[in-house]
């Protein structure tokens, strides 16, 4: 679990995502398209991904991934991002985490 907070908390805006997954896809996409440049891991390939994925798992994340982190926090998996975007939320969380500019 220590890895995945550290991991977490290396970047303005972290995704752990598996490579097969369209859902995590459309969720880097999304950020990206406000203009953040998100450290993205995908756990099938990732050479301590199983542990990571568990770790995910302890923290709550079910589903494992997506699950992103901003300003060095875990906001969750899809369901929370795309909340946060309808809400008008999520560009100002980006801003605060100084993952994008205006």
């Amino acid at each position: 679990m220590d890895m995945v907070m550290k991991l977490g908390a290396s970047s303005a805006v972290v995704i752990f995502t598996k490579s097969s997954c369209c859902i995590s896809h459309t969720i880097e996409t999304l950020i990206r398209s406000f203009g953040a440049n998100p450290t993205v891991y995908e756990l099938d390939t990732h050479p301590n991904g199983k542990q990571m994925e568990k770790a995910l798992i302890e923290l709550g994340c079910q589903p494992s991934v997506p699950a992103i982190f901003i300003g060095k926090e875990l906001v969750g998996g899809a369901n929370e991002i795309m909340s946060l975007n309808v809400r008008g939320k999520l560009k100002q969380l980006l801003i605060g985490a100084n993952a994008i500019w205006v």
